[in-house]
């Protein structure tokens, strides 16, 4: 077994988790999310927990099992309290906004550049510089967060960009004089 699909899930009593013909879906305060799951991977919910079983072992199946336990969690977590990731715009004029269904960025481009926000994703923008991102499914929260960070990713000399927040930029030193 894998040492990470055998961990029980813990689910709030605020979730409610169903199991129809391999398709999981998981209802929470935050939306509702839905996953297929393999065959040989089971199921099973009990006092509150859910327990993620393999019905044959080999190797790609146990990995499987590690993922889809993973991915189980992940969507019982975005859906009673939601994922957050946070981006900060660095640079001269870099600046954000939100109007309508839409992320406006103004980067340095000669035109703003226009994102639309998809939905189950909320976008707020705190002083113009800073982009909160919330959404319940974490994988379209992580995508849509690196298509916002690919229009301008951290440059080393300067260490202008959009940056995570917490991230680190490795800064080189540029040009030397003689």
């Amino acid at each position: 077994m894998s040492r990470i699909g055998k961990l029980p899930i813990n689910v709030p009593t605020t979730v409610d988790v169903t199991n129809n013909n391999s398709v999981l879906t998981v209802k929470g305060k935050f939306g509702t999310l839905e996953r297929e799951i393999p065959e040989i991977i089971g199921v099973e919910q009990t006092d509150g927990q859910l327990i993620v079983s393999l019905k044959k072992e080999t190797r790609t199946n146990k990995a499987l099992h590690g993922l889809y336990r993973t991915l189980i969690n992940n969507m019982v977590i975005g859906v009673s309290e939601q994922f957050l990731i946070t981006l900060l715009l660095q640079g001269v004029g870099y600046r954000a906004s939100v109007q309508g269904k839409s992320l406006v960025l103004n980067l340095g481009f000669s035109h703003p550049v226009n994102i639309d926000i998809l939905d189950g994703i909320d976008v707020e923008v705190v002083q113009n510089t800073t982009i909160n991102i919330k959404a319940c499914d974490k994988e379209q929260l992580g995508l849509f967060a690196a298509k916002v960070r690919s229009w301008r990713p951290p440059e080393p000399y300067k260490g202008k960009g959009i940056l995570y927040k917490g991230e680190q930029i490795l800064r080189k030193a540029g040009k030397s004089g003689k």
